[in-house]
């Protein structure tokens, strides 16, 4: 059995404003590429905002002056962010993993999945729709959790968004990642009162069995 690899946690407590965010992960991931840094998994809220990604298209952005609405380098289209929303920055040097990008999306949705589970909720992929759906009565299916990485210099970057109690009204903004058919759900809409800390120790625990890691250092 392959030993785990060591990785970072950190945890932010005061919601984290998107462009701060944005830079601090890219400096992380330069160290990381030049070997002066751990790898790091970062955990925090944003104030509210939209984030549109490369495939982004205009017309999605449906009340353009409601929030802060940031372009970013990540793949995918429009999300939103915001509190009540835990939001994962996952800072991982693939070259040590066999520069295999697609591998990670899905360790990635894997983790989103475990994660899930350990709340006794069943969250599914879907073929040609990104992120993390449940299955709600009826057969109507709503995104818990949304996915969105760049990668630079063989260094992963943005990551992982996951709806614990957010204000969903919030999404109407969006056609969320270009989806109009779907909803948007989260675990105080699927009637579990989990705090943001028991999400963070699950989000943890999925984390270290998905990626065969351990965590050396809390920041």
């Amino acid at each position: 059995m392959t030993s785990p690899s060591w990785i970072d946690w950190q945890i932010s407590d005061a919601p984290v404003p998107y462009p701060d965010a944005v830079a601090a992960m890219e400096a992380r991931a330069g160290a990381i590429a030049d070997g002066q840094a751990n790898e790091l998994v970062w955990l925090l809220e944003h104030p509210p905002l939209y984030t549109a990604g490369t495939s982004a298209k205009a017309d999605d952005l449906l009340t353009p002056n409601r929030f802060p609405v940031f372009p970013t380098g990540r793949g995918g289209q429009f999300t939103y962010h915001g509190p009540g929303q835990r939001v994962g920055y996952v800072m991982m040097d693939l070259r040590q993993r066999n520069n295999d990008v697609r591998r990670f999306v899905r360790d990635l949705e894997e983790w989103l999945i475990r994660t899930l589970a350990r709340f006794n909720v069943r969250g599914q992929r879907r073929e040609g729709r990104i992120g993390i759906w449940v299955v709600r009565h009826g057969g109507r299916e709503d995104k818990i959790a949304a996915l969105g990485i760049r990668v630079r210099r063989g260094v992963t970057y943005h990551g992982v968004s996951f709806n614990v109690d957010p204000e969903l009204e919030h999404f109407s903004g969006i056609v969320p990642c270009g989806i109009a058919e779907h909803g948007v759900t989260s675990l105080a809409d699927l009637g579990l009162s989990a705090t943001m800390a028991d999400v963070d120790l699950a989000l943890k625990a999925a984390f270290e069995e998905v990626f065969q890691t351990r965590a050396i250092n809390t920041e």
